[in-house]
């Protein structure tokens, strides 16, 4: 039953990736204008799909190896993290007489989500040490 459902959500995740593509390639040609605010929101729907491709590799990855792998789903952390430090820079880039408010609370908003990137690439270096020493330590009992 674990099994049938694994394939259905990730048919149903696959299906969301190519209708967020289908959408995001009509969107770019229909942009007006195309640069910057097109240009920006492609970056973002690609993120966006990248994110969805990644949880249904772990998907794939839980049904094939039966284990959650940690690290794809920091993977998957971190490019949030950068698609909404993309999108809160690039609405302080292009918003036109912002107050001092949202001015502040868009430079907190990328400090903290640069905060979570840096916890999120240290949390992938650790777990690959410990993947490496787990690896060594098997290697060792041999």
């Amino acid at each position: 039953m674990e099994e049938v459902f694994h394939v259905i959500l990730g048919i149903f995740l696959f299906g969301i990736a190519v209708a967020a593509l289908i959408y995001s390639v009509i969107r770019v040609f229909t942009t007006e204008p195309f640069f910057p605010t097109g240009l920006i929101q492609a970056i973002n729907d690609i993120l966006f799909i990248i994110i969805i491709l990644e949880i249904l590799r772990t998907v794939i990855a839980r049904y094939t190896d039966g284990v959650f792998q940690l690290q794809n789903f920091l993977i998957i952390g971190v490019i949030a993290a950068v698609r909404h430090i993309l999108t809160v820079g690039a609405y302080m880039t292009l918003g036109s007489g912002k107050t001092r408010e949202q001015f502040d609370r868009a430079v907190i908003e990328l400090g903290i989500s640069t905060i979570i990137v840096v916890a999120l690439v240290l949390a992938i270096f650790l777990s690959k040490v410990a993947e490496a020493s787990v690896a060594k330590a098997i290697a060792k009992r041999s």
